[in-house]
């Protein structure tokens, strides 16, 4: 009866290039060499979703990391450098960022240490709601530029907050830089340049230090592994302001997103049709070859009913009546969708920016608690003067909308019933009528937009502009073609005047001359700065406490890839250790290595460093049913942490023994009572002084699983819900286990392997399916699962007690 029951087996098409368990589901999501990342659940390896790769986002995943509530799958790009937040339950880009450096390594870590002051803090979260409206949902929008906003995204948006609690997420680079970004949004902490390149990391969750592993050059050119230790105690020290500040930030950054999206949805709404009007009199005023002017020429339409034979084909041909109708259709809808969404989104979130940076300002002046983090209040000064600054000018675009409506309808009211008797034909008495109201309209369109002024030409010479919404949203640094007129304002006038106001910091600066997208990327780039300087006070206050050289890396012919490779680290929450696992296959090559440092750097840990003999008896039963003992000898192909004292490992027998490979759970427990301790010699790497390292005998019992047919190299576990997925040698050959369970029967195991095996033949060129669950109910009857069959195995227990 083999240990650990086999659920699903898949052969892939394209090799593996990194893989990641869900730490709240039976999810594990994989990334391939083609840069599709793909969902699969437990059950028989169904595949939820894949990812297709894309040029707008990057087509080389490079690392993997699941937030600690499984709803965000974050992973990074090596082709574009930019670190993209994914949506696990719809499959939706929610957020993306870009990176300095190539990020190799990532993790995702929550922080489990309470504080008193952090109870009321967790209460009170969520006092914005008390003051502010609910922010509207975004309408329905499809950007054809970045081909990732495609649903109803606030809430998506909104979502990326998540719990209160305060998540870390740590990303590693090629170059040794490292950062930290609280919720995986704000960038709290940006450290200084670590030795070597960063093959993997680990936050302990009491943030007082972080673990790395690294490569590094050597003088004599020879590439090194090392354990490096940075002391992160500011953080844990300052666990209540760090939370506080980083969740406002936080906030701050997903309402920019809000911003962002917004300003997206209107410039959809600003069709192309609005255009043409202005390439049409545009060519008609470079073509035209009479000496008198265009408003002089509908000036004459409108006060005498006569026009031009220029005028009359322009209308006529190019125009024409049907298509007038339909453009100032177009306009009037295109007016209204904007004018809605600067109303309803665009002014509903300056306010909660300008509410959320008025509370950071408010942190800020409490220098005791916040200074050391880096709050400028200065900074956040001038933030909330770049947002105030963006209000104004939405509020000036609604007065330029309101104002051009009610001049588009009457010049186009006007003009279509001019272009109906140019052809002869009936027109309607309701459109005959005009009042002088409508032709004070229409006289102030055609002295706005006909007018000889120079400046309505651009610096080409070539554009004439009609249209004067579209202007604020274009995304260019030139001034606005057709500024506002703020001649004769009495408020401008009166602020000229005072000497006080004139400079008063109390006012907010309008940029009359700039459009809506110059002012708001003004903003975010101040708002950026000042959240820059806290990640640079951190940053410069995390030390090197330890720095330890493992081993020299051999050159392998089959370059493995790095996410793959050991050591592996993990983070022991109740000993509150940095664990790493490893082998030293030059030196040793049936040994497993344990390294364990406390998250206190000054802390003694004892037995910090042992070794494993991997060469050992299993139990097995022979041919006439009698029990025997073989003795193996094996060597790690891989190792990881099952939890705090139980290691997964894949092993491999020597040759002789026909290279048999086997999965096996290993305690660490009974192994650590060890009283002899190793004396680290410094200055010299671990392999030249790896025989006086203290060695444990394995005892594996009945935990180990051969994996037939399989040429089994790689493993990952979540202990959590107790489930492995091993990868072959090749990337592309998959088996998954569920780790509480024995096998009972191996025939049936044996077909739902082949018939899993003749499923994984399946390209992923497929379309995505349905599927038949949620992902939310599928945790829930995983666990109602589990209960089933624990409450059957008690009710055995008893009945062969009786």
């Amino acid at each position: 009866m083999p240990a650990f029951r086999q659920v699903g087996e898949k052969q892939l098409p394209n090799p593996v290039k990194c893989m990641a368990w869900s730490p709240k589901r039976d999810l594990i999501a994989l990334a391939n060499t083609t840069g599709e990342l793909l969902l699969h659940r437990l059950a028989s390896f169904q595949r939820v979703w894949s990812l297709a790769p894309s040029e707008y986002t990057g087509k080389e995943i490079t690392a993997l990391a699941w937030r600690p509530d499984g709803k965000i799958l974050a992973f990074s790009l090596g082709d574009t450098k930019q670190v993209v937040l994914c949506d696990v339950e719809k499959a939706e880009i929610l957020h993306m960022f870009p990176m300095q450096s190539l990020v190799t390594c990532m993790s995702w870590m929550e922080v489990v240490e309470e504080n008193s002051s952090l109870g009321s803090f967790y209460n009170s979260e969520d006092e914005s709601k008390l003051f502010l409206p609910e922010l509207p949902t975004l309408p329905k929008s499809y950007n054809t530029t970045s081909k990732i906003f495609s649903e109803e995204k606030s809430d998506e948006i909104l979502n990326l907050l998540g719990e209160v609690r305060l998540n870390i997420l740590v990303l590693g680079g090629d170059a040794g830089c490292v950062e930290l970004y609280a919720y995986g949004m704000y960038k709290i902490a940006s450290l200084g340049e670590v030795s070597g390149s960063c093959r993997s990391l680990s936050l302990s969750s009491d943030l007082k230090s972080l673990s790395l592993i690294t490569e590094v050059q050597s003088a004599d050119g020879v590439s090194e592994i090392c354990y490096v230790q940075l002391d992160t105690s500011l953080l844990s020290d300052c666990l209540p302001e760090v939370t506080r500040m980083a969740r406002k930030f936080t906030h701050i950054s997903t309402l920019l997103q809000y911003l962002h999206l917004s300003l997206t949805c209107m410039c959809e709404a600003w069709e192309e049709i609005l255009m043409q009007m202005d390439l049409r009199l545009t060519k008609f005023v470079q073509e035209k070859n009479t000496s008198t002017q265009v408003q002089d020429e509908f000036l004459d339409l409108l006060l005498w009913g006569q026009s031009s034979p220029e005028l009359q084909a322009l209308l006529m041909n190019q125009l024409t009546v049907k298509g007038l109708k339909k453009l100032g259709q177009s306009i009037e809808s295109s007016y209204s969708s904007i004018q809605k969404l600067v109303i309803s989104h665009l002014q509903s979130g300056s306010e909660a920016l300008l509410y959320q940076l008025s509370e950071v300002r408010g942190m800020s002046l409490w220098k005791q608690k916040f200074e050391r983090l880096g709050l400028d209040s200065d900074a956040i000064d001038g933030a909330i003067t770049a947002v105030g600054s963006f209000s104004l000018k939405a509020n000036e675009l609604l007065q330029v909308i309101d104002k051009s409506t009610k001049n588009f309808k009457a010049f186009f009211r006007w003009l279509y019933v001019a272009m109906l008797r140019m052809c002869d034909e009936h027109v309607p008495p309701e459109l005959n009528k005009m009042t002088q109201k409508d032709i004070a309209f229409v006289a102030d369109f055609l002295s706005e937009h006909f007018s000889e002024n120079e400046e309505l030409f651009d610096r080409k010479g070539k554009y004439f502009n009609v249209e004067r919404v579209g202007q604020y949203l274009k995304d260019e640094d030139e001034d606005l073609v057709s500024p506002p007129n703020t001649k004769g304002n009495q408020w401008l006038k009166f602020l000229q005047e005072s000497t006080y106001l004139k400079v008063s910091p109390l006012l907010f600066p309008s940029y009359p001359q700039k459009s809506l997208h110059f002012v708001k990327r003004m903003m975010e780039n101040v708002i950026e700065r000042c959240l820059q300087k806290p990640a640079e006070v951190i940053g410069r206050s995390v030390k090197q406490a330890v720095f330890l050289p493992l081993y020299a890396v051999s050159d392998n012919s089959e370059k493995i890839p790095h996410l793959f490779e050991l050591p592996s680290l993990w983070n022991d929450k109740k000993g509150k250790m940095h664990c790493v696992v490893f082998c030293m296959p030059a030196i040793s090559p049936s040994k497993l290595y344990l390294l364990r440092k406390g998250t206190d750097p000054n802390r003694h840990i004892p037995n910090s460093f042992m070794s494993f003999d991997l060469s050992h008896y299993l139990d097995s039963t022979d041919d006439d049913g009698i029990a025997a003992q073989s003795h193996y000898v094996y060597r790690c192909l891989d190792a990881r942490f099952y939890d705090d004292e139980m290691l997964t490992v894949v092993l491999q027998g020597s040759e002789d023994q026909n290279s048999r490979r086997l999965l096996a759970q290993v305690s660490l427990a009974s192994s650590l009572s060890c009283d002899s301790e190793f004396n680290w010699e410094p200055g010299v790497r671990l392999d030249q002084q790896g025989s006086t390292i203290p060695c444990q005998g394995l005892v594996l019992g009945n935990q180990w699983r051969e994996l037939e047919n399989m040429k089994a190299q790689f493993v990952a576990v979540n202990g959590i819900r107790k489930v492995a997925c091993v990868l072959s040698a090749n990337l592309r050959h998959i088996r998954v286990f569920e780790m509480d369970v024995e096998d009972e029967d191996d025939e049936g195991a044996e077909s739902q392997n082949a018939s899993a095996d003749q499923d994984g033949l399946e390209t992923s060129m497929s379309g995505q399916g349905p599927v038949e669950e949620s992902l939310e109910s599928e945790g829930e009857s995983r666990e109602q699962e589990g209960d089933m069959f624990q409450k059957s195995e008690e009710l055995l227990q008893s009945q062969e007690a009786l």
